[in-house]
């Protein structure tokens, strides 16, 4: 197979390198070379060609590279089997990249996100409809923005490759190299040992969480690659209902120390302004609001190979990655801090008191 993956060197991109390589695939890659110049310089990367530029065709040189590899294959006939696009969050830019690059490939595979519903109180699957935004044209990612717009980025890549798109969505993305450190938290916080500060819901059976590992998900990218699969899929994990509390248990018996976990209620975490999501992550208040976090259909995606790997195996290897990589983060790192989601030793101490107390 020959593919072209828009990015390469961030989280989901470098996973997607190794594991076409694996495969002897042939790999082209296109990105700005500044998230990490060194790792495609690599000796095992020779074999990459790498392109770069910028996915805004107003910046710098933009896709100028992109424009000549285009001109190149249109004139000799060749063709991509896949276009892999890790990086559109701006349908604008989706939209000069696909137009550029549809004549030239057979798939155009486009990495959007779960977030495209802004609905939580419903379960999705392929078939909801996604969240709109009034003006289409804003270009600042928030809260409220960043769903609506990787829709538009949907809606940009099937206008621009009728019958080639093949859009991928999925849930939180976990594993070695995740720098925003969401699912990171609990897998290091409780490989540390002692009380644990855990939320607790007052029907914690009714609680269900979603991730899915970045080699699963890049797994299914090419799976899907390779069997010319087009269409839309929600790439999400695990196969089946996973707790809070299941969650949890499944990481503290991927660890050695002696755990404890402290099921604290939620009125008493909201009380004391802990931030569900981003203060305890993963924790999403229980909810009518909220009632279909973590129960998208991922059935389709199932059905055309998609597997996920046991959790104990992600908790880990992102515990070894975590400590393989502490160089490379910034010296003001701190749990709960502007840095990382969570809450630290301190903050955590403070309120297993409170609530011993209580």
């Amino acid at each position: 197979m020959r593919i072209l993956i828009l990015g390469g060197t961030g989280f989901l991109g470098p996973h997607l390198v190794d594991q076409a390589l694996a495969r002897g695939w042939d790999v082209t890659t296109f990105n700005r070379g500044k998230t990490d110049p060194k790792r495609l310089a690599a000796d095992r990367y020779q074999s990459v060609r790498q392109l770069k530029g910028d996915r805004d065709p107003k910046k710098g040189e933009g896709l100028k590279a992109l424009e000549e590899l285009a001109a190149e294959m249109r004139k000799s006939g060749e063709k991509f089997d896949a276009v892999i696009d890790n990086s559109s969050y701006f349908p604008r830019v989706t939209k000069a990249s696909a137009e550029l690059l549809a004549p030239v490939t057979q798939m155009y595979q486009l990495v959007s996100t779960i977030s495209v519903w802004m609905d939580n109180s419903i379960a999705p699957d392929e078939s909801t409809p996604v969240a709109t935004i009034e003006d289409e044209t804003v270009e600042q990612i928030t809260g409220m923005t960043y769903g609506p717009l990787k829709a538009l980025c949907e809606k940009a890549a099937e206008a621009a490759c009728p019958g080639k798109a093949c859009i991928v969505r999925p849930g939180l993305i976990v594993g070695p190299g995740d720098d925003s450190c969401r699912f990171t938290y609990w897998p290091i916080r409780i490989a540390r040992g002692g009380k644990v500060l855990a939320p607790r819901a007052a029907k914690p059976d009714d609680v269900r969480v979603q991730f899915i590992d970045v080699r699963d998900l890049a797994a299914f990218q090419l799976k899907l690659v390779e069997d010319g699969h087009h269409g839309t899929y929600i790439a999400n994990g695990p196969v089946g209902p996973l707790t809070m509390e299941e969650m949890l248990a499944g990481i503290k018996g991927a660890v050695s120390n002696a755990v404890e976990f402290v099921w604290v209620d939620e009125a008493f975490l909201m009380e004391n302004q802990v931030q569900p999501w981003m203060g305890l992550p993963l924790w999403i208040p229980q909810d009518p609001s909220t009632a279909g976090a973590g129960r998208a259909n991922i059935s389709k995606a199932l059905a055309h190979g998609l597997a996920c790997r046991p959790l104990a195996e992600t908790a880990r290897d992102t515990i070894a990655d975590f400590e393989a990589t502490k160089a490379d983060r910034p010296a003001d790192f701190a749990w709960g801090s502007g840095r990382a989601p969570g809450i630290s030793p301190e903050r955590e101490a403070d309120l297993l008191k409170l609530w011993s107390d209580r």
